[in-house]
């Protein structure tokens, strides 16, 4: 499904619950990880390597590392027939470069792009437990853990507010449980000096 381009960046937005029947095959995972293959890299050194999560007893494992949504406290979750899927753990290789520069950023908006165009969304999660996740997927330590970003075909509505001067940044959830996501507009960000 093709979709113009302005619909495919406002649709990816990040989506916490998805549709625990509905699994991401390790085929799709590696198409979305193919499209991080041509994205710019600084100097291209291309330092960032992946994991794909995909088996269900890994991708259940996976889950307990991470953290999800720091701005609703009152929710600790997904409830498991709403969990991923799948997951991509994104890595650097700290013996090809020291840092990653704007590699992973560009890497991850990258994949997800691929997965909204798909028909399928994701998360990308930084709030994570690496020393258990480099055990749990036996990664060396020449590698350090940047993100998980969590795959699904969604299950819920994630809408985009325009902020006001004043509003909080802060993303919430309504009496309906449609996601809220307050952002600035252009005329809020691009500068004229």
């Amino acid at each position: 499904m093709l979709m113009r381009f302005r619909e495919l960046v406002t649709k990816c937005r990040s989506y916490r619950r998805f549709d625990g029947n509905s699994p991401v095959s390790e085929a799709v995972v590696r198409e979305l990880v193919e499209l991080a293959c041509y994205v710019p890299s600084a100097k291209n050194l291309q330092p960032l390597r992946y994991v794909a999560v995909c088996d269900t007893a890994e991708v259940a494992a996976l889950y307990p590392c991470l953290s999800w949504a720091g701005y609703l406290s009152e929710w600790s979750g997904p409830i498991e027939s709403e969990r991923p899927t799948a997951y991509i753990v994104m890595l650097h290789d700290v013996e090809i470069s020291k840092d990653v520069a704007c590699d992973s950023g560009i890497a991850a908006q990258t994949i997800l792009l691929g997965a909204t165009a798909s028909g399928l969304g994701g998360c990308i999660l930084g709030a994570i437990d690496r020393k258990q996740i480099r055990v749990l997927l036996k990664i060396p330590e020449t590698f350090s853990i940047l993100m998980v970003i969590a795959l699904g075909k969604p299950v819920e509505t994630v809408v985009i507010d325009e902020m006001g001067e004043h509003d909080s940044v802060h993303y919430f959830r309504d009496a309906h449980e449609i996601h809220h996501v307050p952002k600035h507009m252009v005329n809020d960000i691009l500068l004229k000096f």
